[in-house]
Order: C-alpha cells, then structure tokens, then sequence
C-alpha cells in the first residue's frame, strides 16, 4: 500500500502550531514575577514592567516580519524568531543582583519579545495562505496553540522554579534549551506557497499594500477596535494571582487561576475564527467586544466562582482576538500582503499595551484603594470595550454599504 503524502500546508499547520506552543510562553510571566522579583532585589513595578516592553516589542517583530516576508524565506524568518526567543532566555539566566533593572527588559523583553512576533506572524500568514478557503480553521489552530502554551507552562514553570534542584537560573536555562531545539528542528517546514493568492474569490479582490491601506477608514476602525477590546486584559492579566484572594478565592488558587486564564485564552483562539466563519467576522468581533464591556464592568460586584467564569470570559474573547483580527484585515485588504497588513492591525495592540496601564492606573478612588481591585478601573475598561464595540458597529455598517 502506497504511503498517503502528507501536502506541504498540513506539514506547516503542525509544525507551526507546535512552534507556537513554546512561543507562547510570553502568557506565563505572571509566574516568574514574584520569583525574579525576589532573586534579584528588583521593585515589583519593574519586573511586571517586563511584559508591556515584551508585548510591545512583540508587536514590533510581527511589524517586521510582515515586511520581510517578501524579501526573506518564511523558514528564515522563523528560525531568527525562535533563536531570539531562546537567546533571549538564555542571557537572562545569567544575570544578576547586581544587574540594573532594566536589563531584564533587554534580554527578556525587546530580544526575546522581537523574537516571538517575527516567528508568531511568519506562521499565521504562511498557514493562512495554504488554506486560503479554511483561513478561519487554519488561523485558529495556529494561535490556539499560543495561547495554550500558558495551560502547559504556567504549572511546569512554577515546579521546575520550586525544586531545590533547579530554580529561577536554571528555568530560563532550560527553556531556551527547548526552544533552540524545536526551532532548529522544524523552521524548515515554514514556507509560503508559491500561488500566494490561488483563488478566483482573493485573485478579484484588491491586494492592498500598508501605504494603500493606512489610507482607508475601514483601517482605523478595525486598528481601535483591536486597541480597545485588548485594554482589559492587559491590564487584569499580570494581577492575575493578586485578583483571586481579593474575591473570596484561596490565595493557592492563583496559579490555577492562571491556568484557566490561559486555557480560555487558547479556547477563544481557536472557536472565535470559526465562529465568524458562521456569523461574519465583523459580527464575531462585535460580540467579543460586547461581552469584554459587560464582564468587565461586572467585575467591581461579584466575587468567587461568579468572578472565576468572567475572568474566563475576558480571557476567552483576548484569545479570539488573536485569531479572528488577522482574517477581518484579509478581508478588508486582501490575503497577498496579509503579514504586512496585520503588523499594521497590531500596532493597536501595542498601543494598548502601553496607553492603557499608564491611563487606568490614574484613576485612583481614594485613600486605601488597591490598584489592581478598584471598581473605577474595571467600569473605565469595559466602557473602552464598549466604544470598541460601537466602531465595530460603523464598519459593520460600512461594509453592508459597500463604503471604502
């Protein structure tokens, strides 16, 4: 019996997608804070501060791949990305007390954080192209894996930290180690096809460049739709662990909480693309964006289990966020330049990650009031997510009229 050939679009949807699952680690941070914090004498602040330099330069690095991908090969590209990541890692174990602060925003933040986005882009885009009639299906496999990457690595990073025999060092040491090898070992299945458009429907669209689609209306509302309906995650995420005791949960159910975080997370990354592949992408946007505003708002009044389920909710719309965004910019502005495009899309993101914290930690209610547990701030967040929700609205109605 003759061996069915595997097609070259399934062998870069697996080996993608288990790149992504390491790449992913960026979501587990929360687990290193209190360890970095108290191995190296730094403030609480500055080490958190790591993860809005990460995510930003993340942003960056899916910006720069967007572009490279027409110059470079894909599999270069993802084997830069990886070996950034584990490079960045691996000089991070080596720093010390004496080492100023910020030097852990170099290593783990803008190496590894730059890293991350040139392979997690290169990825998406090469999946999307080989499945340009199941782009919802291929996206959502691609990012589901990202975000189940905290699932796996949230616990596994807190034993291995714990052991008397490992440690902080030794962790980073380890997970660089692993990321060197999956990356060395399967960036050559990243390519691009060589039909990159390859059907009637996308051959009678338009193909929009960056400096043809900064031009368009539909951009800016889709670019402040992504800034807005992230805003609440950023700002709960890295208080993941601190928000459990403070609403009637133990405070050991931390982790776990960042475990359901993380798999709802991974849940919305794959279910959201298929969902708008049901309802509409827009309308899939829409209504992540709606539940972000009211679970968001809701969480000044409710506590324990009730809190357990939105926070999973907000989760699980951030996830579908990764997965259905990348595909509402291919059906605005085309598949051919859809790396490029979406870098551009992300630069919301990355705005968010900085714009956001600064702003929502102004609002302060008083004497006593905990900055990660003030009911002003989670009003504030879900009415962002709420005026997400309504430019959403406008380019639903946009596209309905056919407005460019």
């Amino acid at each position: 019996m003759l061996e069915r050939k595997i097609s070259p679009g399934v062998k870069v949807l697996v080996a993608g997608s288990i790149l992504q699952l390491l790449l992913g680690v960026i979501y587990v941070w929360s687990v290193f804070v209190q360890p970095v914090q108290s191995t190296f004498g730094w403030s609480d602040a500055d080490v958190k501060f790591t993860v809005n330099i990460m995510l930003c330069c993340f942003v960056l690095g899916i910006l720069a791949a967007g572009k490279l991908q027409v110059k470079i090969k894909a599999s270069y590209i993802v084997l830069t990305g990886g070996m950034m990541m584990a490079a960045g890692m691996f000089i991070t174990s080596l720093l010390s007390a004496a080492a100023p602060f910020w030097s852990i925003w170099i290593t783990y933040g803008i190496i590894g954080g730059f890293g991350v986005g040139l392979a997690y882009n290169t990825i998406i885009s090469s999946a999307q192209k080989w499945f340009p009639k199941k782009r919802g299906l291929a996206t959502g496999i691609s990012v589901f894996t990202f975000g189940f990457s905290a699932v796996i690595f949230a616990p596994l990073v807190e034993q291995l930290i714990k052991a008397n025999t490992i440690g902080l060092v030794s962790t980073f040491q380890i997970l660089s180690i692993a990321f060197l090898i999956a990356t060395t070992s399967l960036f050559a299945f990243i390519k691009l096809p060589e039909n990159v458009v390859g059907t009637a429907s996308f051959d009678a669209q338009k193909q929009y460049t960056i400096g043809q689609m900064v031009k368009k209306v539909d951009f800016y509302l889709i670019f402040f739709s992504m800034m807005f309906l992230t805003a609440a995650f950023f700002i709960i995420n890295p208080s993941i662990r601190l928000l459990a005791p403070m609403h009637g949960l133990e405070v050991s159910f931390g982790v776990t909480l960042v475990m359901i975080v993380g798999l709802a997370n991974s849940a919305g990354r794959l279910a959201i693309p298929l969902l708008g592949d049901k309802i509409g992408r827009r309308g899939a946007v829409l209504a992540i964006l709606l539940i972000t505003a009211v679970g968001t708002a809701s969480l000044s009044i409710i506590n324990s289990s009730l809190f357990v389920i939105v926070i999973a909710l907000i989760a699980f719309c951030y996830g579908g966020s990764s997965g259905i965004f990348p595909l509402v910019t291919a059906d605005h502005f085309g598949l051919k330049n859809v790396g490029a495009n979406y870098g551009a899309v992300m630069v919301g993101f990355m705005s968010s990650v900085l714009l956001f914290p600064y702003i929502i930690g102004q609002l302060n209610t008083g004497a006593g009031a905990v900055s990660a547990d003030n009911a002003v701030k989670f009003i504030a967040l879900g009415t962002i997510a709420a005026v997400g929700a309504l430019l959403t609205l406008i380019l639903m109605l946009r596209t309905r009229r056919g407005d460019k």
